[in-house]
């Protein structure tokens, strides 16, 4: 196992508009069994019931990520200084069969937790969390669950389908993927078809917090309750990008309006900080659907927060 600690390219090695775009340009590795944490791409959109698009979103991240650098210096987290961190590169999605797309991704994730390394992926439409809590189950049991999200995602069906990117937490509930009791929900909001659409999700255990209680002020203190809610085991963050108001991340394809700020999203991914994060994503971001590409630096810049909270993470004096 190597000790190498990854870094990376700093804007006087290489200008920022220059290199190839790996997450904040850091090394490829393909092999996660030499690193700590790994960033992966999960081109996928098939899942999609509105705009399409989100397929390009891990390369849009990607591109945007070359303004990112080491350091961290709201919190301190230094990640670069003690753990291994690279870029994965993508799972090979099937374009042409959602099913074996989401048996690939869980195959993928599989590999990456049996190398006891944490992977942060890069999305992808929502579907992708289903396969990777599966992946991730075999390892760590039944996991707590932070969820950002103008949506519950926990319809039965649709259209028909079981699987797609409305009813990933449904499945996940069923398959004994995550602890209900350790499920909190943060930022749903919208019209709806009936009030089980978000009573569903209180019924199994679920914290819900719909956005409407977010307004106008700091989620720090919730944040408190979160940590109580969730700890004590293995947690998953999940971050759809639509959970953010459309304000700064029109680059999605089911925006809702009047959602969570990005000074309220840092305050929920800062606060998860001592939890043992097994693993995050960042979702949803739909390239086509934002040209001036404003949601994919969004998504980079909270991929690299996530990073900052994964255990093991030193923070400077």
């Amino acid at each position: 196992m190597s000790d190498h600690l990854y870094q990376p390219l700093g804007g006087n090695d290489m200008p920022r508009f220059g290199g190839i775009a790996t997450m904040m340009r850091l090394p490829e590795v393909s092999d996660p069994s030499k690193l700590d944490i790994g960033f992966i791409g999960v081109p996928l959109d098939q899942g999609t019931s509105n705009r399409s698009g989100t397929r390009f979103g891990p390369r849009q991240i990607r591109c945007e990520s070359v303004l990112l650098r080491p350091y961290n210096m709201a919190t301190r987290a230094a990640p670069f200084d003690a753990l291994r961190v690279a870029d994965l590169g993508d799972v090979a999605v099937n374009p042409y069969n959602l099913s074996d797309a989401v048996s690939r991704i869980e195959r993928a994730f599989h590999h990456i937790a049996e190398a006891s390394c944490r992977p942060i992926a890069l999305g992808g439409d929502h579907t992708i969390t289903l396969p990777i809590l599966r992946a991730l189950r075999k390892h760590h049991g039944p996991i707590g669950l932070i969820h950002i999200d103008a949506h519950a995602d926990v319809n039965d069906l649709m259209f028909g389908e079981k699987i797609a990117h409305g009813t990933t937490f449904r499945r996940a509930v069923e398959e004994h993927l995550v602890d209900p009791t350790r499920v909190v929900q943060i930022g749903l909001r919208g019209t709806g078809y009936t009030a089980e659409d978000f009573d569903w999700c209180r019924n199994q255990g679920f914290r819900v917090v719909q956005a409407e209680e977010c307004w106008g002020r700091s989620l720090e203190p919730l944040m408190e309750q979160v940590r109580e809610k969730v700890g004590g085991g293995p947690v998953y963050f999940t971050l759809d990008i639509d959970g953010i108001d459309p304000a700064y991340a029109p680059g999605t394809g089911t925006p809702e309006i009047a959602g969570l700020t990005v000074p309220q999203t840092l305050e929920v991914i800062r606060g998860a900080w001592g939890l043992d994060l097994v693993g995050a994503d960042v979702v949803e971001v739909s390239p086509p659907y934002d040209p001036h590409g404003n949601t994919a630096l969004l998504a980079a810049n909270l991929a690299y927060e996530l990073l900052c909270v994964m255990p093991g993470v030193p923070r400077r004096d």
